[in-house]
């Protein structure tokens, strides 16, 4: 599965706190977002990724297992390095990881990073965001556009390396030879909307897109790092203008 890994500072931060990879053979693609103190972000971010490049060195095909243990062996390692480490505590990272297998494709989600499937123009979020306002917006109590907004929407409910509940969802799609994914951190999907998103995938290659929602993420403030992987497709798709 081909793909395409963007990251940028963003136009506020100091440093960059997310950290992503792939590998097109085996077709595993992962992003995560770092939170903490001093640095401590990147610590965790990358501890995370350095999880998934792990999991991808022993293991050839996907499993509901596989990914679960992975997730857990993560979380187990940021928590420990965090108390061994004064200057971490308190740090933690959100984890969406894809990994296809012919006609399906497994995800490990924790946080409020997404994963969205563009299939036939229509692009639909895959993952379920782990955060406050999300939990909000599913009870009824705020609209999507007032989670966009709210003062306490960088609030996670499960991270990685952190206390309380943070297991993954995992999950099993189906795909076609045609869908594109995005993996994504909040800094693209919480300045960019979804119309948006939706809007650049649908009108140029991966590759340009890629370049077009980093510009656009950019061009609303900026305001978090930004760190994205557009994946899948067809070659074709790949070799347009």
């Amino acid at each position: 599965m081909r793909g395409t890994l963007r990251t940028d500072i963003g136009r506020v931060r100091k440093s960059n706190e997310d950290a992503a990879w792939m590998n097109e053979e085996k077709g595993i693609f992962a992003v995560a977002d770092g939170m903490g103190g001093h640095l401590a972000g990147e610590v965790a971010s990358a501890m995370a990724i350095a999880g998934v490049q792990s999991m991808a060195k022993t293991e050839t095909r996907p499993d509901v297992m596989v990914l679960e243990s992975m997730v857990r062996e993560a979380n187990q390692s940021i928590a420990a390095h965090a108390q061994a480490h004064p200057e971490c505590s308190g740090m933690g990272t959100t984890l969406s990881t894809l990994w296809e297998n012919g006609r399906y494709v497994f995800i490990a989600h924790v946080g409020d990073s997404r994963i969205y499937r563009f299939r036939r123009g229509r692009l639909e979020q895959i993952t379920r965001d782990h955060s406050l306002v999300a939990e909000l917006v599913r009870g009824g109590i705020i609209t999507e556009a007032e989670a966009r907004v709210h003062p306490r929407r960088n609030i996670i409910t499960r991270a990685l390396g952190t206390d309380g509940y943070n297991e993954p969802d995992i999950l099993i799609i189906t795909r076609e030879e045609t869908d594109l994914w995005l993996l994504c951190t909040d800094g693209l999907h919480g300045m960019v909307s979804n119309l948006e998103i939706e809007q650049i995938l649908g009108h140029q290659s991966p590759e340009a897109a890629a370049d077009a929602l980093m510009q656009a993420a950019l061009d609303a403030g900026g305001t978090d790092n930004v760190t994205f992987i557009i994946c899948g497709g067809e070659e074709e798709m790949w070799k347009q203008g």
